[in-house]
């Protein structure tokens, strides 16, 4: 069963993701392609403890169980104590240690997908992270964002600075102009603007 983890120092997949983040994601890179850590949001979150890790031990054939797992994590976000006005620093991050192979990627890709509208609409991130994802970074085509040492899914907070993801999703541009629409507005022009 699905839960948060955080008091299993014995726990390897655990100890390689907590490593993974805070030298990945809350550092700098020089392949990025702007200053400042991979994630500035993780960084932050780390600080005001509202970053969460867990481990599922869901296998490739367990699309209903990484399903499920995935959306006590929604749930279990939004229980995450913050201080005011800081609930954009909340992130889970969840390790799927039994899903290396293609076929366990292609579960939680799946996965992904059909939560994507659930994230959308409730104004969070999902992202799959594995060892060799091709996903372009958005400032630099020769960085990999998302790579991983093991399989993940991370869910965090929608941003204003997010309008790049809205670009290639659009169906995520309701609730970003929703909850940025001064802001938002001016930078998917800019973006788009960028594109032309």
């Amino acid at each position: 069963m699905f839960s948060l983890r955080e008091d299993r120092p014995d726990d390897r997949a655990l100890g390689v993701l907590k490593n993974w983040a805070r030298d990945f994601l809350m550092s700098d890179h020089p392949e990025l392609g702007r200053d400042g850590n991979v994630c500035p949001f993780t960084s932050f979150g780390a600080r005001i403890d509202t970053l969460r890790f867990g481990v599922s031990e869901a296998r490739p054939d367990d699309y209903e169980r990484v399903r499920s797992e995935l959306l006590k994590a929604f749930a279990q976000f939004e229980d995450i104590p913050h201080p005011p006005k800081m609930g954009v620093y909340r992130a889970i991050l969840v390790a799927f240690p039994n899903c290396t192979t293609a076929e366990g990627i292609a579960t939680l890709a799946r996965a992904q997908k059909s939560l994507r509208l659930t994230s959308f609409l409730r104004a969070r991130m999902i992202g799959v992270f594995y060892p060799d994802a091709p996903e372009p970074g958005l400032w630099n085509e020769r960085f990999r964002p998302l790579r991983a040492p093991i399989p993940l899914v991370a869910i965090r907070s929608l941003v204003a600075a997010d309008a790049a993801f809205v670009m290639r999703h659009p169906l995520l541009a309701f609730s970003y102009l929703y909850n940025f629409p001064l802001v938002g507005a001016r930078l998917l022009a800019e973006r788009a603007l960028r594109r032309a």
